[in-house]
């Protein structure tokens, strides 16, 4: 919005020069980011009075942790606050011709508002279970295909008319179509290895990233802290991987595929790590809010967009591997449980209590060490992930 404002005012004479500034990624960027950033700080006491006042206080289940008891009644629900953070800031700032910003802003959102209705029927209509499993699926799975099939023809296009055209010829040709090498899946480390996918390929891929991605962000979001700042990091770092995959010098040099636009996606991760800062502020040990599923699932949904516009799809499980390490020790526990009791009549456990963070919390790590430690781990996981734009 204003770029647009600076480019027409620009146009009125010569004296408008100075706006030309505008014009830089980097600029906007780091402006963007302070944007969030102050937006939140600023807007956070005011939605913290909001949600208490409301009495939209987070429900602490019979099993959960001793230490957690403590907890209930938190404000809940302040992903609402990031995601507006993130959403005015973008807005500002950002090119409003760029189709690959648009696209993530309505994955973000979509996902939001599948968190918000979560959360509205735990926390007001006191349902414990909230929105069901299948349903929540449901509409995951249908925001995760259509933003699918948006992208197996949009990451060589720079037309909304010519990705609309190019799935029709697709559906024409009896599914058929071959895709540009740029669409393959990119193996970290290795140059110039892209494994191609085909149509089908790229959108079952496209969902489980976007559908997974989303989910073990929320899975993670068990501790004050804990998921938002790796979530600032990953987003941090996968802003580094559109800014160079946008640039076609960048990109030919470092050896990435270049896809024309996406290096307007640095705006969003810029303003995604100023909105995560400023709840940071709030969500710090002890915490005055939490982020909800309206916020959890709604920055996982992004992390995995972004990451399969600039195709770097492993690259995101490599910096994100606490979340991947969070959902599989879900998915362990629950298989295990399952297949004990049907063996021996009595479910087992591998961990003492998952999510995963709960299994240390159990083995005796206070709270803050659980959260430090994962982010030392990410920030770790975040320099081998971009030390892959270069070790080829």
């Amino acid at each position: 919005m204003l770029l647009s404002l600076a480019l027409w005012l620009q146009s009125l004479g010569p004296e408008f020069g100075f706006l030309r500034v505008f014009q830089y990624l980097t600029f906007r960027a780091v402006m963007a980011a302070m944007t969030a950033l102050i937006v939140g700080l600023v807007a956070g006491p005011y939605f913290i009075r909001r949600l208490a006042a409301l009495k939209i206080g987070q429900p602490i289940r019979e099993y959960a942790m001793q230490t957690h008891l403590s907890k209930g009644g938190t404000p809940t629900m302040g992903g609402v606050l990031i995601l507006f953070s993130i959403a005015l800031s973008t807005l500002l700032w950002f090119d409003l011709s760029n189709r690959f910003v648009w696209i993530v802003l309505l994955v973000t959102l979509g996902f939001g508002a599948i968190g918000w209705v979560d959360d509205w029927r735990k926390v007001v209509r006191k349902d414990p279970e909230g929105m069901r499993s299948r349903e929540k699926y449901l509409w995951q799975s249908v925001i995760g295909l259509v933003a699918a099939f948006y992208l197996v023809f949009s990451v060589s296009e720079t037309s909304n008319l010519r990705v609309l055209g190019l799935f029709v010829d697709w559906v024409a040709s009896g599914f058929t179509v071959d895709l540009p090498p740029q669409a393959g899946l990119m193996v970290p480390f290795f140059k110039e290895i892209s494994y191609p996918l085909g149509v089908f390929g790229f959108v079952v891929m496209t969902y489980l990233v976007i559908v997974g991605s989303s989910n073990a962000v929320n899975l993670t979001d068990g501790l004050d802290g804990l998921a938002i700042m790796p979530v600032v990091m990953v987003g941090s770092a996968l802003g580094v991987f559109a800014y160079a995959t946008g640039s076609a010098v960048f990109s030919r040099y470092l050896l990435l595929p270049h896809i024309p636009g996406a290096g307007e996606l640095l705006i969003f991760c810029a303003a995604m790590a100023g909105a995560g800062l400023a709840f940071l502020w709030f969500n710090t040990h002890p915490a005055q809010v939490f982020m909800g599923d309206v916020g959890a699932l709604a920055l996982g949904g992004a992390l995995g967009t972004i990451a399969v516009i600039v195709r770097q799809e492993i690259v995101l499980a490599i910096m994100g591997g606490i979340f991947v390490v969070e959902a599989l020790s879900v998915m362990l526990q629950v298989t295990y449980f399952k297949y004990t009791k049907r063996r021996f009549g009595q479910g087992r456990r591998l961990f003492q209590m998952a999510p995963l963070h709960h299994h240390f919390e159990k083995k005796g790590w206070k709270e803050t060490q659980v959260v430090v430690r994962f982010w030392i781990i990410t920030m770790l996981l975040c320099l081998i992930g971009l030390s892959t734009l270069k070790l080829r």
